[in-house]
């Protein structure tokens, strides 16, 4: 590995760490609430397993393109990403539709990208910090929608908002490489992650899969 892929590896595990890691730190502030009742807990334990799965597997292989395929309940890893966004702090709603089917993914690299969608939509949420993730299906494919309700993305940069390191606003923390990493993981899986967005009226962020 040369120093630059180096470089870049390290730039991957460290921006990928970050939100597992501040997911854990606000279930165990969560969990330590004495009036929280035994379904609560175990719903934040499946929060916990979820979090250690997703560094253990940055650590062990931060290359987003390497894809685990097995069988995967779309309902329950969007469920889990909205949910855990919440506890950090997020407002982030759930449309989910009844009849998602199954498919063919990765389920940790799945939730990678959709993380960083959250993420995004969160910090550009403008002054309604109101996300809402939505998934549904069509004949021959499952989609996976991150909506924000801010200013949107200026026509011009619609274009290179996927590029690593691009930062529409100086001023905002990010490293610039969220949406790529979220498009890489898109691709990786024969699918592909798609823009809608009108300026002064959010963005709409979907990532497409195959169901076969």
């Amino acid at each position: 590995m040369t120093p630059a892929e180096e470089t870049r590896r390290l730039a991957v595990l460290v921006h990928e760490v970050r939100s597992p890691v501040a997911a854990l730190s606000a279930i165990a502030e969560t969990f330590g609430d004495e009036d929280l009742e035994r379904p609560a807990r175990l719903e934040l334990a499946r929060l916990v397993i979820a979090a250690c799965r997703g560094i253990e597997r940055v650590v062990i292989d931060a290359a987003v393109a390497s894809i685990d395929l097995e069988q995967v309940d779309v309902a329950t890893l969007v469920h889990e990403a909205a949910a855990t966004a919440a506890l950090v702090g997020g407002r982030v709603e759930t449309e989910i539709s009844l009849d998602l089917p199954r498919i063919t993914a990765d389920p940790l690299r799945l939730r990678q990208a959709l993380d960083n969608l959250i993420a995004n939509a969160l910090t550009h949420a403008g002054p309604d910090p109101k996300v809402v993730v939505r998934a549904s299906a069509s004949v021959a494919s499952v989609h996976l929608s991150v909506q924000d309700f801010g200013v949107g993305v200026p026509y011009a940069d619609q274009g290179r908002i996927f590029e690593r390191g691009v930062r529409l606003d100086a001023g905002r923390k990010g490293s610039g490489l969220g949406l790529a990493i979220a498009r890489a993981i898109a691709d990786a899986h024969g699918g592909e992650l798609t823009l809608r967005s009108t300026p002064g009226e959010g963005a709409t962020l979907t990532i497409v899969l195959p169901v076969s």
